[in-house]
C-alpha cells in the first residue's frame, strides 16, 4: 500500500510540473486534473490506512512510556 502511495504522489507531482511547463491549454487541463485524480487516489489510499504517521508515533510513545513505566516497578 505505501508504493501505491507513493507512485500517485509522484504521478501527481509529475502532472503538475508538467502542467506548470504546458503552453497549451487542453494539455494543461488534462494534465491537472490527471494531478487531481492521483491526489484523490492517495488520499484514498491513506484514509484506508489503519496506521498514519501521527498514529504511529503515538504508539511509539506509548510504548516508551509503557518500558519506563515497567522498569521502575521491578
Amino acid at each position: 500500500m505505501n508504493r501505491e502511495l507513493r507512485e500517485f504522489r509522484r504521478l501527481e507531482r509529475v502532472c503538475l510540473e508538467q502542467a506548470a511547463l504546458s503552453t497549451l491549454d487542453l494539455a494543461r487541463s488534462g494534465l491537472l486534473k490527471v494531478a487531481d485524480d492521483c491526489r484523490i487516489a492517495a488520499e484514498a489510499i491513506e484514509a484506508q490506512s489503519p496506521r498514519g504517521v501521527f498514529a504511529e508515533a503515538v504508539q511509539a510513545l506509548k510504548l516508551a512510556l509503557s518500558t519506563n513505566g515497567t522498569s521502575k516497578r521491578h
